[in-house]
Formats: structure tokens, C-alpha cells, sequence
């Protein structure tokens, strides 16, 4: 089990946790440098519109954890802003990251979609990362790996210790489960391998299909497939946020999958939308485009 503390300055204590968030978002936004290229758009915009996104994606991520444990917040409203002891939730960092982008590139004239396609893959990557802070700070685990294939579905032969601190709200206490020899499944890990693979899958599609698809479908598909992982692994946790008896996020992920998939077949049967390819002659930022004038007149 790892100090939480990476190091101190002075009075100032430094988070594992905020070095390992920092650090998905610098090699993230490297990688969407990358694909903005592949893209034909100047990667300076994405470099530029990466703060006010971050700041929204990280308020939605709270906000949809604070909500997810409002019991406490409500008693405790002190520990609102407190994000370095843990606790953000990915569908609030999208929605929050998504509206961010999208106010942006209005703002500035650029394609909205195509830049959510652009930080798709980059997302995903900075999900992988962002998950080593659940090991960090013994979060988002699953039960015991002696209950897998019993109680739960079945799971991978390997799991990590849990301290009893960190079981709070959940039915495994420590003199049932000894600390010394139990291990949990750690979903974190799941995520990280399933996004992994997932981002893969997006770069390949846009490397060699972007001239076929349109602004918006990588990001499709990106809420395809982290709704699928996301409702996977929601089957291997307990007291989740429920409505009518299943997690939230399960909700979240069948729901926007199901919409996602018939959003990107029914544009594509359309055959109209915006190319993934900015074209040569499109305007890259909103600076205004020349206008005809009147040829003047002779004498």
C-alpha cells in the first residue's frame, strides 16, 4: 500500500493522486498533438482550448461524484472541493469535457466535432493513467476474488489488498476478510486494460478510415465503447449509485451506447455530415473570410 503523499514543500503536502491526473493530461493532450495533424487541424487550438476543458471536465467529475455520495457531502460540504483525496466520476468528466470543447470551438469557429473526435483517443489514454490513482488511493475495487464465480461474476486469478480504512461502506470488513489475506479485484486494472485497448482501436479507425467518416463518429465510438466496459464492470461493485434497482452508470453506459450506435448508423446511411479530414480550404480558425467586393466603376 502506497503513502497517498508523494512529498512535501513545507506546509505543502504533494497528492499522488494530482501528480498521476497532471501527468494523464500532459501525455493525453501529446497524443491528441498527434491526431490533430492526422486530422489537418493546427495542434496549437487543442494546446489552447485544453485549460477551460480541463477545469469543466474536472467540475462535472466532481459533481457527478458528490452526487453519486451526497449523504456525506450534504453533512460535509467542507470536503467538496477536496478532489486530491479522491472521488471524480468519468461520465461527469466527459459531459463536462464535451461541453467544454464544444463552447470553445464555437467560439473560435472551429468544428466541435471533429475536435471531440481528436481528444477521443486521448481521453482513453488519459483514463489508463488517471486509474493508477485508484491504486493509489485503494479505490473503485471490486469484492473479494474468493467471492468471484460465486456471489459475482467470474474474475481474473490476481487482486490487491485492501486496508480496512478504505472498506468503509462496503459488507467486507476486516475480521470476516483479513487485511493480510484477502485480495479485491481491482476494476481499476480492468479499465485500464479494456481502455487501452480501446484507444488502440480508435487511432487504428481514424489512422485508415478518417477519409470515410465523419466529424463526431471516433467520438461515437468512444461512447460505445466505454459504455460497454463501464457497464461490465459495474456488475462487480456494490452500494452503487442506483435508480429503479441498477447503477447509474450502468444507465449511462447501455443508453448512450444504444444512441451512439444509431446516431452513427443513421448519419452514415444519410450520408451527410462534416468530413473527420479538415479540407484544405476550410477556414482553421474563425478569422473572417474575405468577401467578393464590387469591381468599381469606370470613369
Amino acid at each position: 500500500m502506497i503513502d497517498p503523499v508523494a512529498f512535501e514543500i513545507g506546509p505543502v503536502q504533494v497528492y499522488w493522486y494530482g501528480i498521476i491526473i497532471a501527468s494523464a493530461v500532459l501525455i493525453a493532450g501529446l497524443l491528441g498533438t498527434k491526431v490533430a495533424r492526422w486530422l489537418n487541424e493546427n495542434p496549437d487550438d487543442g494546446w489552447s482550448m485544453l485549460l477551460p476543458v480541463m477545469i469543466l471536465a474536472v467540475i462535472g467529475a466532481r459533481l457527478y461524484h458528490v452526487i453519486h455520495q451526497w449523504e456525506f457531502y450534504s453533512a460535509n460540504p467542507i470536503a467538496i472541493p477536496q478532489i486530491w483525496n479522491g472521488g471524480i466520476g468519468i461520465p461527469g468528466a466527459v459531459a463536462g469535457g464535451a461541453l467544454g470543447i464544444y463552447l470553445y470551438s464555437r467560439s473560435k469557429g472551429m468544428n466541435a466535432a471533429r475536435w471531440m473526435d481528436i481528444f477521443a483517443p486521448a481521453l482513453l489514454l488519459g483514463q489508463v493513467i488517471g486509474r493508477l490513482g485508484n491504486f493509489v488511493n485503494q479505490e473503485l475495487y471490486g469484492p473479494p476474488t474468493s467471492l468471484c464465480g460465486v456471489d459475482f461474476p467470474p474474475c481474473l486469478p490476481f487482486g490487491i489488498q485492501i486496508d480496512a480504512e478504505h472498506r468503509a461502506g462496503t459488507p467486507w470488513d476486516a475480521v470476516t476478510f483479513p487485511v493480510e489475506t484477502t485480495t479485491f479485484v481491482p476494476l481499476f486494472a480492468y479499465e485500464m486494460a479494456l481502455n487501452l485497448a480501446g484507444m488502440l482501436v480508435l487511432l487504428f479507425v481514424i489512422r485508415r478510415f478518417a477519409p470515410r467518416l465523419f466529424a463526431g463518429d471516433a467520438t461515437l465510438m468512444y461512447i460505445m465503447w466505454y459504455g460497454v466496459v463501464r457497464s461490465l464492470l459495474e456488475t462487480y461493485r456494490v452500494n452503487n449509485w442506483t435508480i429503479l434497482g441498477v447503477p447509474t452508470a450502468m444507465w449511462v453506459g447501455i443508453i448512450g451506447s444504444v444512441l451512439a450506435l444509431a446516431w452513427l448508423i443513421y448519419r452514415h446511411r444519410r450520408g451527410n455530415g462534416a468530413p473527420m479530414i479538415r479540407p484544405a480550404e476550410e477556414p482553421e480558425t474563425d478569422a473572417p473570410v474575405p468577401q467578393p467586393q464590387a469591381e468599381p466603376s469606370a470613369g
